[in-house]
């Protein structure tokens, strides 16, 4: 099974789960949300800042979006993560004022300055500059908690919970739920009704 094939398993088997720092001010400090605000317009489209602040720097959304394509890399099926706009995704949510959210953005913030002290220490650059392989040498420690050592265990659960980002950004974009075969909000002409097939698995038939 492929790596994106995992994904789609995790994702399918967590469906329940609620789906689900662009700038720093120019001092270094990050710009910080107050409040929630209104609820917004929801018969307009927003992009990305208009809600809330985005905090990651220029060269935090360029580690962000070559983690996510390290985790969903383009494939004959699909684009890559950062060419949907998993950057984007990821950015406001750790961007977002509420609790998780700023949980999430610690997470985050302190897997990303992981992952540039440990380029540096191998290879005295920054992760993003490191070669593919280099890459994926370090992100291969990490990919499964279980079996990472105890001393990595924060750089583990910080790419775990990065992974479940870029799922949850790729899988909910036009092209992820295309990867997925997903086809509902679809107008039909017609319906005729549940496939024979699946009525026999679930019994019904």
């Amino acid at each position: 099974m492929d790596r994106r094939t995992s994904l789609q398993w995790v994702l399918a088997a967590s469906t329940a789960w609620p789906l689900l720092d662009r700038e720093f001010a120019r001092a270094g400090q990050v710009v910080e949300a107050v409040g929630y605000g209104t609820d917004p317009n929801l018969k307009r489209v927003f992009h990305p800042g208009e809600l809330w602040p985005l905090i990651l720097a220029p060269d935090r959304r360029r580690l962000a979006g070559i983690l996510s394509d390290l985790i969903l890399p383009a494939d004959e099926r699909s684009p890559a993560a950062s060419a949907v706009g998993v950057v984007d995704f990821i950015d406001e949510w750790v961007s977002a004022p509420y609790p998780l959210h700023q949980q999430d953005r610690a997470i985050v913030q302190e897997g990303f300055a992981w992952l540039d002290a440990e380029a540096g220490r191998r290879q005295g650059r920054g992760f993003s500059d490191l070669e593919v392989a280099d890459q994926l040498a370090i992100c291969d420690r990490l990919c499964d908690r279980s079996r990472a050592a105890p001393e990595l265990d924060a750089a583990a659960r910080f790419f775990a919970r990065y992974r479940d980002l870029t799922a949850g950004g790729f899988y909910s974009s036009p092209a992820g739920r295309k990867d997925l075969d997903y086809i509902g909000n679809v107008p039909l002409a017609r319906f005729e009704g549940p496939p024979a097939t699946l009525l026999k698995a679930l019994g019904l038939s």
